[in-house]
């Protein structure tokens, strides 16, 4: 009985030792042919080696990427959409020429002159104008936020949502599967329950549906009619109201768009919903034609882990190597890798003025030791660091030598640049760029130094590089 015990053993620990062997090598053999990151391909590859069946396991959950080619056969499905002045380009000055066709070389997208930019500040300005075209529409709304809370404002949206899915007018809305809600979203239950079509982006038990914290859409986006749009980086949540003195206040900055441009909006927030539900948004009322409505060139940036290389991330190195006088970043999260480091430290040397400003205290404590971690290099080369005193600030704008401009829903972290799903709009206009520069400017506060880095007791300095080994997951 001893001997026939003792030989089950062994044959059992053959055979676990033959499977991991197996896994080991096709994580080695996937990993080798599909990750473009050498650091990545270690790491995967030494895990399924020294723990196989852990290690292939944690792989296939969470090192394969399974939207990129459903993603890419919607875009190929839907680039229809953006119909007004699709061969038209506007004329730029070099060095924005040479940005101008980098940009272009990596969205596809051409930059469309004769749009309208409106600013407005936290959700006190931006939600009276967002219902107000909510209430106004004719033909269809199409709506994605990461978060949709059914708190005072949320219902304020959701009753008028509901208002104009009763009067006939097409209604899409779709909420982050995690942002908005993992274990229950109240806001999709409303919605739902008063006929609106209503969807959570990637939200569901089954692995294949990827419900993890990584590649969530963090975009933000309304389009009104395929006419009007508004894009940035505020959520819908009360806690964006000033003045309704929320205890966790978030301050943010939006913006509405009018133009040809919209058009391009109204293609990605296609693309997401049917990348969602598999319906295709293909009648009429989700195409217009879009005459000029100001004199602002534009284009969109849509970026996510669908797409082979990080558009945002290197849409943003192209305006850094591009700048000749100075950088403007306004982040709530600046947690950048290596290349973007480098990038703004050679800007620095070669007598760029580089202003970051980003909150005195982040609403993310792992990100704030992070940052600290982050900073210093930049610190040594001239980079200047701001931080933003508290209510926290969530705007992210992107200005250089005052004449380019990015908005819209992308941090300065890799979860931004590589995980989720993201939409930029780039803008070439002095007037707007003033305007945005001037408003970064008003939001720094005490700058941070190399005596505040250095002033950190031992502890702390570890505690923020243990922090700053995250990196790729905060």
């Amino acid at each position: 009985m001893n001997d026939l015990g003792y030989l089950v053993l062994r044959v059992r620990a053959d055979v676990t030792v033959a499977i991991g062997f197996v896994l080991a090598v096709c994580v080695t053999v996937h990993a080798l042919l599909r990750k473009r990151e050498v650091a990545s391909s270690v790491g995967w590859i030494g895990f399924a080696w020294f723990a196989p069946i852990t290690g292939a396991l944690s792989y296939v959950m969470f090192g394969v990427n399974r939207v990129r080619r459903r993603a890419q056969r919607i875009r190929l499905r839907d680039g229809r959409r953006t119909k007004a002045a699709a061969d038209a380009a506007a004329a730029l000055d070099e060095p924005f020429e040479a940005l101008r066709r980098g940009i272009g070389k990596l969205t596809h997208h051409k930059l469309l002159p004769g749009n309208g930019v409106t600013i407005y500040q936290d959700g006190d300005e931006a939600y009276p104008a967002m219902l107000a075209a909510i209430e106004a529409a004719q033909r269809s709304i199409g709506m994605s936020s990461y978060i949709f809370r059914d708190d005072a404002w949320g219902q304020r949206f959701i009753d008028a949502l509901a208002a104009a899915h009763g009067r006939g007018v097409a209604v899409r809305v779709l909420i982050d599967g995690i942002g908005g809600g993992w274990v229950r979203s109240a806001a999709w239950h409303r919605l739902r329950r008063a006929g609106v079509s209503a969807a959570r982006f990637m939200h569901s038990p089954l692995p294949w549906r990827m419900p993890f914290l990584n590649l969530r859409n963090h975009r933000k986006i309304l389009v009104v009619d395929a006419t009007t749009a508004f894009t940035g980086g505020i959520n819908i949540a009360t806690q964006n109201v000033q003045a309704a003195h929320p205890k966790d206040a978030v301050r943010d900055t939006h913006f509405r768009i009018e133009g040809p441009v919209v058009g391009q909006l109204c293609e990605a927030f296609c693309q997401d919903w049917s990348f969602a539900t598999d319906e295709d948004l293909d009648s009429g009322v989700w195409s217009a034609d879009l005459p000029a409505r100001g004199t602002v060139p534009a284009r969109v940036i849509d970026s996510g882990p669908d797409e082979d290389i990080e558009k945002v991330e290197f849409a943003v190195m192209q305006a850094v190597a591009c700048a000749r006088r100075s950088i403007q970043v306004m982040t709530p999260y600046f947690l950048p890798d290596e290349r973007l480091l480098t990038a703004l430290a050679l800007a620095a040397q070669r007598g760029v003025s580089v202003d970051i400003v980003i909150p005195a205290v982040s609403d993310h404590r792992l990100v704030q030791w992070a940052t600290r971690a982050n900073a210093a290099p930049l610190l040594r080369h001239g980079v200047r660091i701001w931080q933003c005193p508290p209510p926290f600030r969530h705007s992210k704008v992107m200005v250089v030598d005052g004449v380019w401009s990015l908005i819209g829903s992308a941090n300065w972290d890799i979860r931004s640049f590589r995980l989720n799903f993201e939409i930029c709009v780039e803008l070439y206009d002095e007037a707007l760029a003033v305007a945005l520069a001037a408003f970064v400017r008003e939001n720094r506060g005490e700058a941070l130094t190399r005596a505040d880095l250095a002033a950190r007791s031992l502890p702390v300095r570890l505690r923020d590089a243990a922090a700053r080994l995250m990196l790729p997951y905060l």
